[in-house]
């Protein structure tokens, strides 16, 4: 269905990308120490889901609809960065509340993930911008090729974004009865949750 030499230049390129500390990378790390290993695999479960969510749409042409739609965009950039704040806020209300508790629940972290994905409109953006350049437009099954190239998207990002989250987790164990360490995880993880959503708002000013 895709090309075995479309794939050799896909996967590395996908692999570069993934590699990229960005802003699914600094989510997964955030998770990582606010809720541990289990909550960073589940928030970058969340996340891979989103990319093959993006795919789809992108596949169906839904993506290019909304990309069409500038007001659209602001809606789901503004609904991002509101979410990110709001998950900053959690982060610290219930490390204040019950320091012996982390942060985020894998359930809760895999949505979040999910969520926040999907509130990026860099990711639509991007996922209209990349992913046509493999696909081919004079074969069968367009939608399916989008598939098959956002699954491999996804899995490397999953990967990847496991990892720091795992490194992140173990941080957190070890410095699990620290309520010290608690408190300063909380702090740095709704720090990274308020610096993304704060990209997400200057990427709204720049493009107006």
């Amino acid at each position: 269905m895709i090309d075995p030499l479309i794939l050799l230049a896909f996967l590395p390129a996908a692999l570069a990308l993934n590699l990229t500390p960005g802003a699914d990378m600094m989510f997964a790390l955030g998770q990582g120490l606010s809720g541990g290993r289990a909550s960073a695999v589940a928030a970058s479960a969340g996340i891979s889901l989103g990319v093959m969510i993006h795919a789809a749409a992108a596949g169906l042409g839904l993506a290019a609809l909304i990309a069409a739609a500038p007001a659209a965009l602001e809606a789901i950039r503004w609904l991002g960065a509101a979410y990110l704040l709001w998950l900053a806020a959690q982060a610290l209300r219930v490390q204040a509340a019950r320091p012996d508790v982390p942060a985020a629940r894998p359930a809760r972290a895999f949505r979040a993930g999910l969520a926040v994905n999907l509130l990026n409109p860099k990711v639509i953006l991007f996922t209209l911008a990349f992913l046509p350049q493999f696909v081919r437009p004079e074969a069968d099954a367009i939608l399916a090729q989008f598939l098959i190239l956002g699954a491999l998207l996804a899995l490397g990002g999953f990967l990847v974004n496991t990892l720091v989250g795992l490194m992140a987790g173990g941080v957190a164990a070890r410095f699990a009865r620290d309520g010290r360490f608690q408190r300063i995880a909380a702090i740095v993880s709704a720090t990274i949750f308020g610096l993304l959503a704060l990209r997400l708002v200057l990427g709204a000013r720049s493009a107006a």
